[in-house]
């Protein structure tokens, strides 16, 4: 995955591999081919694999998709303190080359939510509401309306039972608004990103399955450390060679301190470049 792959607000012209969430989400298809080119990318990765079980690639396309509405708004209210439109129509995301993964999300609509004090909020699409705890409201309810609709989509492509999906999508939110805190570098944003995923996800709202799980652990030099068990199974464990995550639901052998969000040689690594967040307070929000 490139080192500088980021959320954008845009989709780059001339660039290939981009993908409109609407788009995508309207031609099923679309979806099957993608957990086709996965599979295919797995079974050459793992060539003394015998075959590749459907639940892998199916598991993956799953959790990755999750991740960009996740991860797309988990972002900006750590770093902006807002909530963009989160619906199909308003995210993309490039696949890619190396592996068929989203290494890049954008976010295309001008709309936000935020706080009173925010320096936008008297510009036109910019809606302002009294405090943090509504803002969380905000994105937990516009995160679950996209995967709503994506479980509807894309459950009827997979054997996956309707818990596994939602599942993963708990695992998606509740680990991108960790990992936004993560991507800072430092134990404070860290965090600051397990505070966020305790606002929103302060309790289980259905259809989600779980309150964040995101707890403290003690590290191997005895400091304070973060970790969090997963809600879905990824799979992996049935790929050769290779063992059961940490935090995987399978196991729960006591606290995990080395979770992988998605799947071994498989997570989405999107990272957002601290210079691109501060240039612009309207960096991920207009194209302006």
């Amino acid at each position: 995955m490139p080192e500088d792959a980021r959320l954008r607000g845009d989709v780059p012209d001339g660039e290939p591999d981009w993908v409109r969430c609407g788009d995508l989400l309207g031609e099923p298809a679309r979806l099957v081919r993608w957990r086709e080119r996965l599979a295919r990318w797995l079974a050459e990765t793992y060539p003394a694999a015998p075959g590749i079980p459907d639940r892998v690639p199916a598991s993956w396309i799953l959790s990755w998709y999750l991740h960009v509405p996740a991860f797309a708004g988990a972002l900006l209210l750590h770093h902006e303190r807002r909530v963009p439109s989160l619906a199909p129509s308003a995210l993309a995301f490039r696949i890619g080359a190396d592996r068929p993964h989203p290494d890049s999300v954008a976010v295309l609509g001008a709309g936000f939510h935020c706080l009173p004090a925010d320096p936008g909020s008297a510009l036109p699409g910019a809606v302002v509401v009294p405090d943090e705890r509504t803002l969380a409201t905000v994105l937990r309810g516009r995160f679950v309306a996209h995967a709503s609709r994506f479980i509807d989509v894309y459950g009827p492509l997979t054997r996956l039972g309707r818990h596994q999906l939602w599942a993963a999508a708990t695992d998606a939110l509740d680990n991108a608004l960790w990992s936004a805190g993560r991507l800072g570098g430092t134990p404070e944003a860290e965090g600051a990103g397990v505070a966020d995923a305790a606002l929103v996800l302060e309790s289980r709202f259905p259809p989600l399955t779980s309150a964040s799980k995101v707890t403290p652990a003690s590290g191997a030099d005895g400091r304070r450390e973060w970790t969090r068990n997963r809600e879905s199974c990824c799979f992996s464990y049935l790929l050769p060679a290779e063992p059961e995550c940490g935090g995987c639901p399978r196991i729960r052998q006591g606290v995990q301190a080395g979770f992988r969000p998605v799947a071994p040689n498989a997570r989405s690594n999107v990272v957002a470049s601290s210079a691109t967040i501060t240039s612009s307070p309207y960096t991920f929000i207009a194209r302006a």
